[in-house]
């Protein structure tokens, strides 16, 4: 759990030991180096911070979580279980900051990968039908919130779905 500044000093490091070990004609340790830091490049495309942006989101910091995921180089490389958690958290510090059509745009993008649990996927599903509610539109509300009830499992879930299906069914 290291930031990008921390990671790029860490392949520096492991790249000139690499290259020290080529010079002392230690040919194996200068592998197995040269191994780590293949596995550090990966990582830090498929891994990035979002494991560290997700320290920082669940302790209500979203400044050090929009700082984190900012350091990630391209989403798209993300693994697709980092990928899923890197859009939801976005959508929750646009949302926080009532920015609805970007938070809108990483909620969609949420939904189509695997996140932590069912209750994360459900949670997805209810800002998406909020946001749609906001929109007046009911055709997208009612079919989020059709989702979400197939997974909810939580009685929280729950009793917000049935809210917002309320108020749509009031439009």
């Amino acid at each position: 759990m290291f930031s990008a500044k921390g990671r790029y000093l860490l392949m520096a490091a492991t790249a000139l030991a690499a290259l020290g070990c080529l010079l002392y004609i230690e040919y194996q340790l200068a592998a197995f180096l040269s191994l780590m830091l293949a596995l550090l490049i990966w990582s830090h495309y498929k891994q990035s911070s979002v494991l560290l942006a997700s320290k920082h989101f669940k302790n209500g910091d979203y400044e050090a979580t929009e700082t984190a995921l900012d350091e990630v180089p391209d989403p798209e490389r993300l693994a697709k279980n980092r990928r899923g958690y890197y859009e939801f958290m976005r959508g929750n510090i646009a949302l926080h900051r009532e920015e609805y059509d970007d938070a809108e745009y990483h909620f969609q993008l949420a939904s189509r990968f695997p996140l932590g649990g069912k209750t994360d996927k459900v949670f997805v599903m209810i800002h998406l039908a909020n946001l749609a509610l906001r929109k007046k539109d009911k055709v997208r509300i009612l079919a989020y919130l059709e989702i979400a009830k197939d997974m909810a499992s939580t009685p929280r879930a729950k009793e917000i779905i049935n809210t917002i299906e309320k108020e749509a069914n009031s439009l």
